[in-house]
């Protein structure tokens, strides 16, 4: 049984190593060498890894502690985010001159609708070859791409050939595409999803396919909903260019590991002071605060409440912050902590496309 029409044409665009790659380009003397941003050898987290660190086995999210285990010669540089979106600014002022359509997901990657298209181009892959081949002649970074008829197999196709590649799956190829990914190549199946799908004997998207819905909702709930749908070539959708955040936050990693209510209450007004400021620059309010703690053993903890009312300011927010902290007793010596709020006053319906077909 193959899909059937009307097909949408959706590029999804991954920066190679982004942050990394942005520091080696502004500092020639760190290009073809380890890099990774944010940690140290001693402290803190790695936030992104250059691809000759990979080959050592350093990941983003890795301490960098560990990080300098396996890779000695490995170089730490701080994160420079406002060089980042300055850098992301211009690549998706590229995006807009091909569609209208865009759906950023971080600094670094987003997705594209090109079924209509300012330049009337009928091929997506070559709209993605494009773009990419401009990114590197106009700010000398390499991107990735995926191209298919949903958000959900361009995001995987996207993978599959980096860095420096692109991957398209053409509606006729979904169906065998899926059947033959590992389900943890599924985006959105993490490692614990995956380990209880493997015990349940299913390796691929065939397998997931055996399954009926009623048996994969009881297994994964509303995930097992989706699981059903996107084996099937089944995601509909759309690209929201007016994305709506759903959370803000504020947090940090200390040098040393905090034992003490006192000096995290210290740390806690200085995040609480950064969180207002974005709050106030977004104009952002939220309903919902949450603290999150994470310990010395890298276990993580969260405590919320919810207010019926929208907050904004520091005055009217900390106190719950403070209250959070004393909710309950710390299970260990703290290395990080932040702030966030959600149910924001920006959350709202996002308008509905219209899209069309065109030939890939």
């Amino acid at each position: 049984m193959q899909l059937q029409p009307p097909f949408r044409k959706i590029i999804h665009v991954d920066m190679d190593a982004f942050y990394a790659s942005v520091e080696q380009l502004d500092n020639p003397e760190l290009r073809g060498k380890p890099v990774a941003v944010g940690g140290s050898e001693v402290r803190g987290v790695v936030s992104a890894a250059s691809y000759e660190a990979r080959k050592f086995g350093v990941r983003s999210a890795m301490s960098g502690v560990l990080a300098k285990q396996k890779c000695p010669h490995i170089i730490f540089v701080p994160p420079r985010f406002d060089r980042y979106k300055e850098i992301s600014a211009k690549i998706r002022k590229i995006f807009y001159e091909y569609t209208d359509l865009v759906e950023p997901l971080s600094l670094d990657e987003a997705y594209l609708d090109v079924t209509e298209n300012k330049k009337a181009n009928p091929s997506a892959s070559m709209i993605a070859q494009e773009i990419r081949q401009r990114i590197w002649e106009e700010l000398e970074l390499r991107a990735s791409a995926g191209i298919s008829i949903n958000k959900f197999i361009a995001k995987v196709a996207s993978d599959i050939n980096k860095p420096n590649g692109q991957k398209t799956i053409n509606p006729e190829e979904v169906l065998e595409f899926l059947e033959q990914l590992p389900v943890n190549k599924f985006y959105g199946v993490g490692k614990v999803t995956a380990a209880k799908m493997h015990n349940l004997g299913i390796f691929t998207g065939l397998d997931l396919k055996q399954k009926s819905l009623e048996e994969l909702s009881k297994l994964f709930g509303k995930s097992g909903v989706h699981y059903y749908h996107i084996v099937r070539g089944i995601h509909n959708s759309s690209v929201k260019p007016n994305r709506i955040r759903k959370s803000i936050a504020a947090e940090t990693t200390f040098r040393e590991n905090l034992s003490s209510e006192v000096f995290m209450l210290e740390r806690l007004d200085k995040i609480a002071d950064e969180l207002e400021r974005r709050m106030k620059k977004s104009n952002t309010k939220g309903k919902t605060v949450t603290l999150k703690i994470k310990y010395s053993d890298f276990t993580q903890q969260t405590r919320s409440k919810t207010t019926n009312r929208y907050l904004q300011l520091k005055k009217d927010f900390y106190p719950i912050v403070k209250e959070l902290l004393y909710q309950d007793t710390l299970n260990n010596s703290v290395r990080l902590l932040g702030i966030s709020f959600s149910n924001l006053n920006t959350e709202r319906k996002a308008p509905v496309w219209v899209q069309l077909r065109f030939d890939f």
